[in-house]
C-alpha cells in the first residue's frame, strides 16, 4: 500500500476541491423516513422496533443491517463490519449524488479473546445497537441517515483492541488542505472521517487505518459536514460519555464542499 503522503495524493485533493460545490448543514432532516432492517443468520428477516437475543447456535452466519440510507454485514464472532455502504436513498442532505456508494470494506478488531456468549440486536428510531460478550464486549452503535455521525465500534476488553479500518475500493483517505486533517473521499464532495475517543492512530497508508482503542474507548465514523468541522476532537473519555462531548452551538466549516 502506498503510504499517505501529500504528493502522491496532491492530485486528488486538487480534484475535491476544484468540484466543491456548497451544501447545507447536517440537521435531523438527513434521517428523514431512516430505520434499519436485519437479516438474521438463519436468514429470519427482522422489521419494525425489536429486541432480540440470540444464543450462540444461532450465530453461525452473518448478521445483515439494511436502511433507508445505511447498509452493513456484521460477523458475529468478532462484530467486525463488512461492506459499510451508502446506498444513495433520495435526501436534501444526501452526499452520494444518488449514487450508492461503499465506504469501507471492512472495520475488523484483533480481540484478545472470543465473544462467546448470547448476542443481543435491538432496532428503534432510527437506529441499531448489536452487543455480544465473553469474557470481554463489544458493541456497535450505528444511525441510518444521509449524513452526521453515524457509527461507533466500542470495546470493552481490559486492554486495547486494535481495530483495522479498510477502504472499499475507490475511496481513499487524503489530508483535507482546508481543515489539515485526514478525511476519506472518492473525488467527489463525499466526506468522511475516523472519529478515534481514546484511541491511538499506529499506521496509515492511503487506504488503511489501524487504531490501538482502550477498553471503554471507541472507534467511530463521521460523513458529511460534520467530518470537515474544524473541532479539537474527542474528549478522553471512556464512561457515560455523550454528555459531555456533545458540541455546544457550531463550529467553524471550511470546507467549500459544505460551506459557502
Amino acid at each position: 500500500m502506498k503510504k499517505l503522503t501529500l504528493a502522491a495524493l496532491g492530485a486528488a485533493v486538487a480534484s475535491l476541491a476544484a468540484a466543491a460545490i456548497p451544501a447545507a448543514a447536517a440537521t435531523s432532516a438527513a434521517c428523514t423516513g431512516g430505520g434499519f432492517a436485519a437479516t438474521l443468520p438463519s436468514g429470519q428477516a427482522v422489521t419494525g422496533k425489536q429486541s432480540i437475543k440470540l444464543a450462540p447456535s444461532q450465530l453461525n452466519g452473518t448478521l445483515k443491517l439494511r436502511g433507508r440510507y445505511v447498509d452493513f454485514d456484521v460477523d458475529p464472532a468478532t462484530l467486525g463490519v463488512r461492506d459499510y455502504t451508502f446506498t444513495g436513498a433520495v435526501n436534501p442532505l444526501d452526499i452520494t449524488g444518488g449514487v450508492r456508494t461503499q465506504v469501507f470494506a471492512e472495520k475488523t478488531p484483533q480481540l484478545p479473546s472470543p465473544l462467546t456468549g448470547e448476542l443481543e440486536l435491538r432496532i428503534e428510531d432510527g437506529a441499531a445497537l448489536i452487543t455480544r460478550r465473553g469474557s470481554i464486549k463489544m458493541k456497535i452503535q450505528a444511525k441510518d441517515c444521509a449524513q452526521g455521525g453515524l457509527f461507533q465500534m466500542e470495546p470493552e476488553a481490559g486492554q486495547n483492541v486494535v481495530i483495522t479500518h479498510t477502504l472499499a475500493p475507490g475511496m481513499f483517505y487524503f489530508v483535507n488542505p482546508y481543515t489539515g486533517k485526514i478525511n476519506l473521499g472518492n473525488g467527489t464532495d463525499f466526506r468522511g472521517k475516523d472519529s478515534p475517543q481514546v484511541a491511538t492512530r499506529l499506521t496509515q497508508t492511503d487506504t488503511q487505518t489501524t487504531w490501538s482503542v482502550a477498553s471503554g474507548g471507541r472507534m467511530g465514523g463521521v460523513f458529511g459536514e460534520d467530518a470537515v468541522e474544524v473541532s479539537a476532537g474527542a474528549s478522553t473519555c471512556v464512561e457515560d460519555c455523550q454528555a459531555q462531548n456533545r458540541i455546544r452551538g457550531s463550529l467553524p466549516v471550511t470546507d467549500p464542499a459544505f460551506s459557502g
